[in-house]
């Protein structure tokens, strides 16, 4: 029976995968067709590949399409995260929102803009960003230790998320110049409005890295579900995959969020959509949960370009709206399962 399972399992990651694909490659052509001007999926297409009129072709290729890419992308980033810190710290509720990472790379970037020292185009500012991620997340395992429980991971979270958020807030009250206030401002909500292929270049390199980075590690995620000790034996450098992790989580957020700000919760939501889907091995969880992460991103950015509004819906508070009740549905049923196994 259990090798029947398994096979169920292996086959429904093979379909999964792409299915998940296909409805990236939907989402990403409809994100070129939503906006102020509608343009049908034909019309997209021929724009794409350079046909059409004049319009078309700008609309699509130098205003929608930098937007579609660091949607998929950055996404893309945040579900592999996810999936990657979930499974380095055995935990369902890991994710980079939670543990301050993007807050923290947002207070980076916006620490570079308020002093002065680089503009929104600038590589020190990813480099900012990815800095302070790495500190976030290397603070967060050392002060709630290589195995902490679900409440120490959650206030240790909660406390560098609200220092990384204070210290953004402060940012914001001493800025003197008032277009400093206004980048900071789009830090806080999180937004992939009048991106350009500057910002794509600025940060798709060090996306690139990171994912890599945490793609490389399924075995040993598989070999870590047993333990520490059983992985160790089983020749997985633990300390070696702690820091490979970090780092590609610090480099992969870091970047997303130098350019869109901070969008939350992504990293949290869809592995856990996706793992009844490919099963509960870490190691198969990543790429679908990247593929997911794009999906949900793109399909956000969609919406908040059809949602009535006069001054637009930012695409991280979206995702904030989403993320904060699956959350809690997640800690009650933890609560549950707790309980249940001490009755």
């Amino acid at each position: 029976m259990r090798r029947v399972a398994a096979l169920n399992v292996v086959r429904a990651d093979r379909a999964v995968l792409p299915i998940l694909a296909c409805l990236v490659v939907v989402l990403f052509l409809l994100s070129l067709g939503v906006g102020p001007v509608r343009l049908s999926l034909g019309a997209v297409i021929t724009a794409l590949f350079g046909g059409g009129s004049d319009a078309e072709r700008s609309i699509v290729q130098d205003i929608r399409l930098p937007r579609a890419i660091l949607a998929l992308s950055i996404g893309a980033m945040h579900g592999l995260a996810g999936a990657a810190l979930q499974g380095l710290l055995r935990n369902p509720l890991a994710a980079p929102s939670l543990f301050g990472a993007p807050q923290a790379a947002a207070f980076g970037a916006v620490l570079v803009i308020s002093l002065g020292l680089a503009d929104a185009l600038s590589f020190l500012l990813p480099l900012s960003a990815i800095g302070m991620a790495f500190v976030s997340v290397f603070m967060l395992i050392a002060v709630a230790g290589r195995s902490a429980n679900l409440l120490l991971l959650i206030l240790a979270g909660l406390a560098l998320s609200s220092l990384a958020g204070a210290a953004t807030s402060l940012a914001l009250n001493l800025a003197s110049n008032p277009f400093a206030a206004l980048e900071i401002s789009f830090w806080l909500l999180g937004s992939l409005e009048d991106r350009s292929f500057q910002h794509v270049t600025l940060a798709l390199p060090f996306m690139a890295c990171g994912a890599a980075l945490l793609l490389t590690r399924g075995e040993a995620f598989r070999v870590l579900s047993l333990g520490e000790e059983a992985a160790q034996s089983l020749g997985v450098d633990v300390g070696r995959l702690r820091l490979q992790v970090i780092l590609g989580v610090a480099l992969g957020v870091g970047a997303a969020v130098a350019v869109s700000g901070t969008i939350g919760f992504i990293g949290l939501v869809i592995p856990h959509l996706m793992r009844p889907l490919v099963g509960h091995d870490p190691g198969r969880l990543l790429l679908p949960s990247a593929f997911g992460g794009a999906a949900l991103l793109l399909a956000a950015d969609i919406a908040v370009r059809l949602i009535p509004s006069s001054s637009g819906i930012k695409v991280g508070v979206l995702t904030a709206l989403i993320g904060v009740p699956f959350f809690l549905y997640l800690v009650v049923r933890e609560r549950r399962a707790l309980s249940g196994s001490m009755a």
